[in-house]
């Protein structure tokens, strides 16, 4: 009798099991999936990547696709490479594709994502960035900045100036010192370069915080894998970085707090400039409506500062890169500044909204060089179909703005430095225009853009209207031959710096 049951549960279970693993089969037959192509056992298609991902990820895109479905490790990637593509993930399903990924790496480095950058969809986000565009980066905010912008800008003239003739400069340096002032004084009140202590230590701990945000642990793709980050040292290195930023941070804003607490009277607050003035108040006031700790404050001051250094000196890095590269283009640039500015000894700001042809080149640098060539990941609340495929809640989104910025159905002559093809175009980087989308678009575009934009286009105005520009060759190489080696990580810059020698200008 035991054996007749034994029997009869044995072919139950059996048939249970065949139907399970048939309508599996099925079911998952019947999903039209973007195409993909060949992929290793356990890693996927990590071994796709290569050291320049935007680069082998737009080559892959040029045999499947604009629209493609990738794996790293068990994870499905949807990679998008052509402007009608980012549309269906940034505008018409923009409210399923808001998310951030988990990452470990996010997680160790920037609060467990309690920024606006890496926190997920939902109302926490929502209030944080509101809370961002309404206080920080509004446009009377960033115009209260102009002082800061101003003086920063010539103090950096009056280092090129002595270097006119005989000592070629490190623009590459320069620049990022440049954007770390800036961006210091209007987070801290105060610089962060020179003899302070702080301001060396906060330079080197951000150098190794960019260098890690862009690390790939392997144990987000394939979990069982997990225990390679504390053998190869990720995780102590993360979790050192984080540490040390953090407590620098918390002096600073307890530094702030305890001179808030010396002013009595709410006007008092009328004086208050930087950004970690402005939270404490909203934390102690909260006019927001809603509360925001310590934490909190730290994770966006951070935001502030890798959004805004990275950004702008990027760019400035880039823009100087091909306009010593086209001599022509950096002599009609400087002829339209100059006359622009007149006999003024600097360029103002308010002269900038006249100069449309530097607003071409900085447009032409965005779409060769955006600063974050693959925006930063996004991934799906639920299941969508679009285009015809079924694309499953969970999957990670790559948009690769850097060949979206090269893709021949938007562009011509896509590898061209051409800024006149921007002067009579309404085209635009503020998230409208899908062929050009170095900042994002959507719900997650970036709200700083006005923050980086008028700091890169006055310092540009000012040195081409200051000095005349002569690229220093490398050894071997030719006069007008630059260098474009991009260096590896999340954000791109040139592997080598940038050497210029500065002169008065020949008027």
């Amino acid at each position: 009798m035991s054996i007749m049951l034994n029997s009869l549960c044995f072919s139950v279970l059996s048939v249970f099991l065949f139907l399970y693993f048939f309508l599996k089969y099925y079911c998952s037959s019947e999903k039209i999936l973007p195409p993909s192509p060949p992929k290793l056992p356990i890693i996927g298609n990590l071994h796709n990547l290569g050291l320049h991902p935007h680069r082998s990820l737009q080559a892959l895109a040029q045999q499947c696709g604009p629209f493609m479905l990738l794996y790293f490790g068990s994870v499905p990637v949807l990679v998008i490479s052509s402007a009608n593509a980012a549309i269906d993930v940034m505008k018409t399903h923009d409210n399923i594709f808001s998310s951030r990924i988990k990452s470990s790496v996010f997680d160790k480095l920037v609060y467990n994502c309690k920024d606006v950058v890496l926190a997920p969809y939902g109302e926490y986000w929502r209030q944080m960035k509101s809370m961002c565009v309404v206080h920080l980066l509004s446009n009377k905010k960033v115009q209260s900045f102009q002082k800061v912008r101003e003086e920063e800008t010539t103090i950096l003239l009056k280092k090129i100036q002595e270097s006119y003739y005989y000592s070629p400069m490190n623009l590459s340096e320069t620049f990022a010192v440049l954007a770390n002032d800036i961006v210091c004084r209007t987070a801290f009140g105060r610089k962060c370069s020179g003899d302070q202590e702080s301001g060396k230590k906060l330079k080197e701990l951000l150098a190794r915080f960019a260098e890690l945000i862009g690390t790939f642990d392997l144990g987000d793709y394939i979990p069982w894998l997990s225990w390679v980050s504390y053998v190869n040292g990720l995780n102590a290195r993360l979790e050192k970085v984080a540490k040390e930023l953090d407590d620098l941070f918390e002096g600073i804003v307890e530094e702030h707090a305890n001179r808030l607490k010396k002013k009595c009277d709410a006007s008092d607050y009328d004086d208050v400039q930087d950004f970690v003035d402005v939270l404490l108040r909203i934390q102690k006031e909260n006019t927001t409506g809603f509360p925001i700790d310590r934490v909190t404050i730290k994770a966006l001051i951070l935001d502030m500062f890798i959004a805004g250094t990275d950004t702008t000196y990027t760019t400035l890095e880039w823009t100087m890169t091909e306009l010593l590269r086209h001599p022509k283009v950096m002599k009609k640039l400087q002829n339209e500044v100059r006359t622009t500015a007149g006999t003024k000894s600097n360029v103002l700001e308010e002269d900038l909204g006249k100069m449309k042809y530097l607003k071409a080149v900085i447009k032409e640098v965005l779409r060769l060089h955006p600063p974050l060539p693959l925006l930063i990941h996004r991934e799906s609340i639920k299941d969508v179909n679009i285009k015809g495929y079924d694309i499953a809640e969970g999957t990670q989104v790559l948009i690769n703005a850097w060949a979206i910025g090269r893709d021949p159905e938007s562009w011509e002559e896509v590898e061209e430095f051409k800024p006149e093809r921007f002067l009579d175009s309404c085209v635009d980087f503020k998230g409208h225009d899908f062929q050009l989308i170095p900042f994002g678009a959507g719900r997650r575009g970036c709200p700083g853009i006005q923050f980086a934009t008028i700091l890169i286009e006055m310092v540009l105005a000012n040195i081409l209207h200051q000095c005349d520009w002569t690229p220093l060759p490398y050894h071997g190489a030719k006069e007008q031959e630059i260098h474009l080696t991009e260096s590896t990580g999340i954000s791109v810059h040139r592997k080598f710096p940038l050497i210029a020698v500065p002169s008065p200008p020949c008027l």
